[in-house]
């Protein structure tokens, strides 16, 4: 694989089940629901809604489950890592036995859907690990196991794995299950449309008009009325109720790989350490799989260098997994609640029947189809007993999640104030003039900060550096080749247009002869 070649910067998900275009919205619309978004999240809300006989409209910025469900890693598991003693510790054992059942029933879900619609996604019934090398970890995760196993996992302490190297101990949740999810969101597409369902890709929605009905209104001006608005966008849109300030952001990178069906580990991994390691396999042909790893997390926008992450990642899966050939690699981006638990249901202060599904912490396969599942119940009026778990308006967090919360706060605050002081002194991180194929800096110009990037036959282009969300001055992300908000993750491409939210307008674009 050529490292520089973005022609590579592929999803294999995408790459091998690309969803059938789609027409944009124009003129006026109506429904009885619109969903922005159609991730797993916005595309399972939908059809759950779909199948109660309502009206469903979605609308997609870009193309559908293009975002974070196409970058995924593809995982179904209630085991997220060591969340059961924190949750225990701070939230209860009910709630955690809540966690539990809820993403449970979730993969549950899939299986029984992916039955009854006859689609051929790749299911496969795995166990999940999680995993520690170091003897130091050991205690932690002897104390996950007890946790997991009383909220009602078939969770065990193990020191064998199936993994191609020794652990010092590891967490493991039998009956777990991976898929390739956009084979699983085409069937679950197609089905939605056959009920009735229309899907609008290229239809970023820029403004909700509160009132009964709820009118949304397109970057185009075409426009829906709808009695309710569900908003699963990753980051929320219209966030009247500051979700945001209990938002954490980060971005995830994947390499992927060949590698021997002899070799396949028989499970899904993921340690802490080496900076976050996820391991899994799909099938690929026979007599060989491939290897799917992630991890080299980061707050987007935060590092200069984001090549050396990838050949960090590329070097340790090749080390682990000798022989490995790398075919792929890709970048998912997901954020965390402050209190470690989704946000799932009515979204405050922005009127009545508006919801909204977020924070999922990198566990958004299980959280998309569970947020899908509980927002119909709300919609319909018999929640699920977890409805409570995940409102986004409760109050206990407060009190439980201020360290975690003050800290977002003092980031987001910290990279605010760095950017006007630099604006306000030199502000250059780069001569223009000094800029090399495929790279990108920030200079000031006339006062004014500019994000410049030279492509690869040498021609330059700018845009404005200032986040059109919040103000504060974008990063370069010199692997991708985007602009990347260090302040709530919002990204663009070189030529400004918006690639992920919470931005809803593109950065404006500039002369770069006049920053020379």
């Amino acid at each position: 694989m050529n490292d520089d070649a973005p022609a590579q910067w592929a999803s294999y998900w995408m790459k091998t089940a690309p969803m059938p275009p789609r027409p944009a919205l124009e003129g006026r619309a109506e429904a009885d629901v619109a969903v922005i978004g159609s991730g797993i999240a916005g595309l399972s809300t939908a059809w759950e809604l779909a199948r109660t006989g309502r009206s469903v409209i979605v609308l997609e910025a870009r193309r559908t489950a293009s975002g974070v469900t196409g970058h995924t890693t593809g995982k179904l598991t209630a085991l997220h890592s060591t969340v059961y003693a924190k949750l225990r510790d701070t939230h209860g054992e009910a709630a955690a036995a809540q966690y539990a059942r809820s993403h449970s029933a979730a993969l549950v879900h899939v299986r029984d859907t992916a039955e009854a619609l006859g689609l051929d996604c790749g299911l496969e019934d795995r166990p999940a690990f999680t995993y520690c090398e170091e003897e130091a970890g050991v205690a932690d995760l002897r104390a996950e196991a007890e946790a997991a196993r009383a909220a009602g996992l078939d969770a065990s302490f193990v020191t064998e794995t199936g993994l191609p190297f020794p652990v010092a101990g590891a967490v493991k949740a039998a009956g777990q299950a991976q898929f390739h999810p956009l084979q699983y969101l085409l069937g679950l597409a197609a089905d939605l449309t056959a009920r009735g369902g229309r899907i609008y890709e290229h239809s970023r929605i820029t403004g909700l008009g509160r009132g009964e009905p709820h009118h949304l209104t397109t970057a185009s001006g075409a426009t829906v009325t709808a009695d309710t608005v569900v908003v699963a966008t990753h980051h929320p849109l219209f966030d009247h109720a500051l979700l945001a300030t209990r938002l954490t952001q980060h971005r995830d990178l994947v390499v992927a790989g060949l590698l021997p069906r002899e070799a396949d580990p028989g499970g899904m991994y993921i340690t802490g350490e080496s900076g976050t390691r996820s391991v899994r396999t799909a099938p690929f042909e026979a007599g060989r799989r491939l290897l799917i790893v992630s991890g080299e997390a980061f707050t987007p926008g935060s590092d200069d260098d984001v090549s050396v992450r990838y050949r960090r990642l590329k070097a340790w899966t090749q080390d682990r997994f000798p022989g490995v050939v790398i075919t792929h690699r890709w970048a998912a981006q997901d954020n965390s609640s402050t209190d470690t638990l989704p946000l799932i249901g009515p979204l405050p202060a922005a009127g009545e029947r508006v919801y909204v599904a977020t924070g999922f912490g990198g566990w958004g396969m299980t959280g998309g189809v569970l947020s899908g599942r509980l927002l119909a119940s709300i919609i319909g009026g018999s929640p699920e007993p977890w409805a409570g778990l995940y409102d986004p308006g409760r109050i206990g967090p407060v009190v439980r999640e201020a360290a975690a919360f003050l800290k977002a706060q003092w980031d987001v605050g910290r990279h605010a104030l760095q950017d006007r002081v630099r604006t306000l002194g030199d502000g250059t991180r780069g001569p223009v003039a000094g800029l090399g194929p495929g790279e990108g800096t920030v200079v000031r110009s006339g006062g004014r900060p500019y994000a410049v990037h030279r492509d690869d036959g040498g021609q330059l282009h700018a845009v404005s550096a200032v986040c059109t969300h919040m103000g504060c001055l974008v990063c370069f992300n010199n692997a991708e080749r985007t602009w990347e908000c260090p302040c709530h993750g919002s990204r663009f491409a070189v030529d400004g247009t918006v690639l992920q939210g919470p931005a809803l307008e593109d950065l404006e674009p500039t002369d770069p002869e006049s920053l020379r």
